[in-house]
């Protein structure tokens, strides 16, 4: 018989720090991109096919990746996303090339793609639904938290070299995988569903209209996020002329302040809103729109004061909207599928990731500023938005 422990404390830990996992190691190149770019003479379209591929990754293996963790369990899952995280990690601290850079972001979003069928399905079986979008929202807090050590590597980046970072990254992933290995002993709570054919599982979810429309409203409010966090310390240093630690900040600000919102809009969404989440994820995206349409200004002004105000904002809407999206998901079909759900709609986010960052970068090299690609990513927001408010019914289960 399995000791008894507190999810809110045992198993929740151990699905936050895979976020912190996952996400140092995206952020960390994000934010070191300025040398990065410089050492290996990328354009800034090369550089968006680096995060292209990261998220290509993604979308070609989160619904495999969902359909897995439905027939192993969470606990083997995770594991197995730590070794193939620590792969990339080590991979890029040895990239000379723009080629092999594509290798190693690809091969890092691989090894992500498990991770948030895993640790959704985690939320579904160990909490009770009046409270499954607040632990949603506090394991949601690994990424900003992850983010935020990503950004400090930003700023060591000027005395450390950015390959040594990289291998300390990959020294994280390990210790934190082979914690994860406690997590196996939970495999008992994996559904019957482990024993269906596999793509029967895939085919009930994608042929779910309802479900389609989440995908494609998480494919655009992810165009928004990619954009914002991949070109954010560029944009601040290049449109703002702010330094390479300042710009650093920027980062540091979105995902603090995405720290207090993941976790404030899940207790929101589940006492104030009385667990409908739909309505305050169309809020989030408005709120988005506004923040990355008041970028433009400030490429227009060269204000950095403006630049970290709209970040915050941004940090609290478009950086923040993923427990809920998350949690929508996971309730839009049966129990025994969510770990496939969830797989799916990440599918859509990842898309939305996956051609963002390389539009972004075409109208950076083609108009020499930001303004039009700023306008392009709100305006796929609202289209996400949209697509929400809409088209795609709530359901509560």
């Amino acid at each position: 018989m399995l000791e008894k422990k507190n999810p809110w404390i045992f198993q929740l830990s151990f699905l936050v720090l895979t976020h912190v996992v996952g996400t140092i190691s995206i952020v960390s190149v994000l934010a070191m991109s300025p040398v990065v770019i410089k050492d290996l003479g990328l354009s800034a379209l090369e550089f968006g096919l680096f995060i292209t591929f990261y998220y290509g990754s993604q979308a070609i293996f989160s619904l495999p990746s969902g359909a897995l963790v439905d027939r192993i369990g969470v606990g083997w899952a995770l594991v197995f996303c730590h070794i193939i995280m620590i792969f990339g990690a080590v991979t890029f601290s040895q990239i000379s090339n723009f080629y092999m850079g594509l290798i190693a972001l690809f091969t890092m979003g691989a090894g992500y793609s498990i991770s948030n069928p895993a640790t959704a399905r985690g939320i579904l079986e160990w909490f009770p639904i009046d409270r499954r979008a607040t632990a949603m929202g506090i394991k949601q807090v690994g990424v900003p938290l992850g983010g935020i050590l990503g950004a400090v590597n930003g700023t060591l980046v000027i005395t450390i070299d950015w390959s040594n970072i990289m291998l300390g990254v990959a020294v994280i992933a390990l210790i934190n995988g082979l914690l994860c290995l406690r997590l196996t002993r939970y495999r008992k709570n994996v559904n019957s569903n482990k024993k269906q054919d596999f793509m029967i599982n895939l085919l009930k979810v994608v042929r779910n209209k309802n479900i389609n429309k989440l995908v494609i409203t998480n494919g655009f409010y992810n165009f928004g996020q990619t954009n914002f966090f991949t070109f954010l310390t560029l944009f601040m240093r290049e449109a703002a002329n702010a330094s390479q630690p300042i710009a650093s900040l920027a980062i540091a600000i979105a995902q603090g302040s995405s720290v207090i919102a993941r976790i404030g809009w899940g207790l929101m969404s589940d006492t104030i809103f009385k667990g409908m989440r739909k309505s305050l994820t169309v809020i989030l995206g408005i709120l988005s729109i506004a923040g990355l349409s008041g970028l433009i200004i400030v490429g227009l002004t060269k204000s950095i004061f403006l630049g970290l105000v709209l970040t915050f904002i941004l940090g609290l809407s478009i950086a923040s909207f993923a427990p809920l999206m998350q949690t929508l998901s996971v309730e839009a079909t049966e129990k025994k599928l969510a770990g496939s759900s969830m797989g799916y709609n990440m599918f859509g986010t990842h898309i939305g990731g996956m051609i963002g960052p390389p539009i972004f970068g075409i109208f950076i090299d083609a108009t020499g500023g930001y303004g039009v690609s700023w306008l392009l990513t709100s305006i796929a927001v609202l289209i996400g938005v949209l697509t929400l408010a809409f088209g795609f019914k709530e359901i509560r289960q």
